[in-house]
């Protein structure tokens, strides 16, 4: 079958090092859009970040952010979906892992991934690039303020842990109601029960009509493992974790060499050569 759309990572798998777009991906993605195939970032970033590189890499259609919990239109601003993890779940889950862990903190994004609401303390632990935010902006909250709401992605993040380490601490606590994920960056990512960049990716492609056997995913990290497990191929770059190299069908090139335009080149000359 004829792969109708093209599912991406950005940071890590699209992107350079350096977070740009190369013009071998920008001409690569270009000759995509050119041959009637869907183009769609698929990113734990939300559409703030996403923008942040959306003229480098031609991005003016659906973009599925926060992990495949918000399907957005970086053109029209159209919703298609948005899955929260409730008040009293993320409630649960960060009383419970303070009593285990003390010191970890937490962050609410909500309202589109607009609104970024960081416990006190937070934002001393914080980079720029963590979150695609200034952490002198990010202000402090009480814990009550960052839990009242729910959230399109809860944040977890410990001064002395690893993610990973951070990660079988809360599948310690066993409890339901949410996913958890992360992606290279230094914090977990909980998601609402069942979402997944797979979970975002199969709503984008019914709404689109198109079927997972014409989808090519990519991806470099733990957080992209569901997508490139559904995807009719998927394919992990060099630079790929562990987890995501055993989901993916194939490997390619490392972000830094192009791994993903290598990959769209060689489809579009099969097909034309077809």
């Amino acid at each position: 079958m004829p792969i109708r759309l093209i599912a991406t990572d950005l940071d890590g798998t699209l992107l350079r090092s350096d977070l740009s777009v190369s013009a071998r991906t920008r001409t690569a993605l270009d000759a995509a859009r050119a041959a009637r195939i869907e183009v769609v970032p698929v990113t734990a970033r939300q559409p703030r970040g996403v923008r942040r590189i959306a003229e480098q890499a031609g991005f003016t259609g659906w973009a599925l952010c926060g992990n495949g919990a918000h399907g957005v239109h970086l053109g029209t601003g159209e919703t298609l979906f948005e899955a929260h993890v409730q008040a009293d779940v993320q409630t649960a889950v960060a009383h419970a892992l303070i009593e285990r862990l003390p010191g970890v903190l937490f962050v609410s994004v909500r309202q589109g991934g607009e609104v970024f609401v960081a416990q006190e303390g937070y934002a001393a632990l914080a980079h720029f690039e963590d979150h695609k935010r200034e952490p002198a902006d990010m202000g402090g909250h009480p814990l009550d303020a960052v839990l009242e709401y729910p959230s399109l992605k809860f944040i977890m993040r410990h001064p002395a842990f690893t993610p990973r380490e951070l990660l079988a601490h809360v599948h310690a606590l066993n409890l339901p109601g949410f996913a958890v994920t992360h992606s290279g960056a230094p914090f977990l990512e909980v998601l609402a029960e069942g979402v997944s960049k797979a979970w975002g990716l199969e709503r984008l492609c019914a709404h689109l009509g198109i079927a997972r056997d014409d989808v090519l995913a990519f991806g470099d990290a733990p957080n992209d493992t569901e997508m490139l497990a559904w995807a009719g191929r998927g394919v992990a770059v060099g630079n790929a974790d562990p987890e995501a190299l055993d989901a993916a069908d194939e490997l390619t090139l490392t972000n830094d060499k192009d791994g993903v335009a290598a990959v769209i080149e060689t489809l579009l000359a099969q097909s034309s050569a077809g």
